[in-house]
């Protein structure tokens, strides 16, 4: 088994409401940053051991499925990298 952290980045689909972003990006256009859009993003990093890369991102996306994100809400990718121990 090689140690893995796979990262989880789940965020809302376009079109669903997400007032975290819409007042964050309010406040930086008052600050003088000039913004196109701005969307919030919950990450998660999970140690995992596994056989290879490609089994420790279809466990992390079996966590992605099951839990972390709502597939009517939420999109997510996952990325996966070899964990130095």
């Amino acid at each position: 088994m090689t140690a893995y952290t796979a990262t989880v980045t789940v965020r809302l689909k376009r079109g669903v409401l997400d007032p975290e972003a819409e007042t964050t990006q309010r406040q930086l256009e008052r600050l003088g940053f000039d913004l196109e859009d701005l969307r919030s993003a919950d990450q998660f990093e999970i140690d995992v051991d596994a056989t290879d890369a490609d089994a420790a991102a279809e466990r992390a996306d079996e966590m992605a499925e099951r839990l972390l994100a709502n597939p009517t809400i939420h999109d997510y990718t996952v990325a996966v990298d070899e964990r130095d121990t």
